[in-house]
């Protein structure tokens, strides 16, 4: 286990050396995360590591993408789907154009479900999903729309928890292990890089999502996220968080309503 005054060392040296920001990371994640790939890699000590981050270009990117990707899966949390599909899209319909975005999108996961929704609901000619996120190794994946074939069950369970009526498997063709999803749905999105911790707005939004990542960010820079989303997202646009993340104490609690229960909030003001 590295020490704390270890991590500080490789946020501050990763910062000067390449620019960029793991200050605002929570500390707890940010140090299993290192001392994860430390195992990986067979480092038997954390200057040997941080030796080779400092030095190593293509191994600082091999690091960073270790440390920085999030896990997911398709439609995960199939109730909040279920919400999505029966009350937010019908509000959604009546708009000419729906732009959408998935912020710390990872492997595009939850890309792929909202595309499919937004088919089942006619939608999806009239819509464009924006998936983003700081790991360009996921991004790539993402891209590709090509997942492992065994996750296909748990995610067909998924797909009909959240009231999903097709067959699942026409959404994708299965090819030596793999499930490669439809065209149809990945022509509809735009794929890109962007930094949560230091990019700004890009476009305005009908809806926003960025489930699971601020849980990995401290307080202050989980508030400097939320005023970037606030200032990308349409009025009467909708913000989806995930399951322990809330806009609860940040400074656009007041300009929000929660729907139903879920972790997602409607921008009234």
């Amino acid at each position: 286990m590295i020490e704390d005054i270890e991590l500080e060392t490789f946020i501050n040296d990763v910062y000067e050396y390449y620019g960029f920001d793991l200050g605002g990371y929570s500390r707890a994640s940010l140090k299993r995360r290192v001392n994860r790939i430390m195992n990986l890699d067979g480092f038997p000590s954390f200057y040997d590591f941080l030796s080779k981050v400092k030095y190593d270009a293509d191994y600082y990117k091999r690091a960073i993408d270790e440390i920085t990707v999030n896990v997911t899966e398709m439609f995960r949390d199939p109730s909040f789907y279920k919400v999505l599909r029966n009350e937010i899209l019908p509000l959604l319909a009546t708009k000419p154009f729906i732009r959408i975005w998935h912020a710390g999108c990872s492997s595009g996961e939850e890309v792929y479900s909202m595309a499919i929704l937004l088919q089942e609901a006619g939608l999806l000619h009239k819509s464009i999903l924006y998936a983003t996120d700081i790991n360009t190794k996921v991004l790539e994946t993402a891209k590709k729309g090509i997942f492992p074939l065994r996750m296909m069950k748990d995610y067909s369970e998924n797909y009909r928890d959240s009231g999903g009526q097709e067959d699942f498997c026409n959404y994708y063709i299965a090819n030596y292990g793999n499930a490669k999803f439809s065209e149809d749905l990945i022509k509809k999105m735009v794929f890109s890089q962007h930094n949560l911790v230091s990019d700004t707005s890009f476009n305005e939004f009908d809806m926003i999502f960025c489930r699971n990542v601020l849980i990995y960010f401290d307080n202050e820079l989980q508030s400097r996220a939320i005023k970037l989303f606030d200032e990308s997202l349409s009025m009467l646009g909708f913000l989806a968080l995930g399951t322990k993340e809330t806009i609860k104490y940040s400074i656009a609690q007041d300009k929000y309503k929660q729907v139903q229960k879920e972790k997602l909030w409607r921008k009234i003001k």
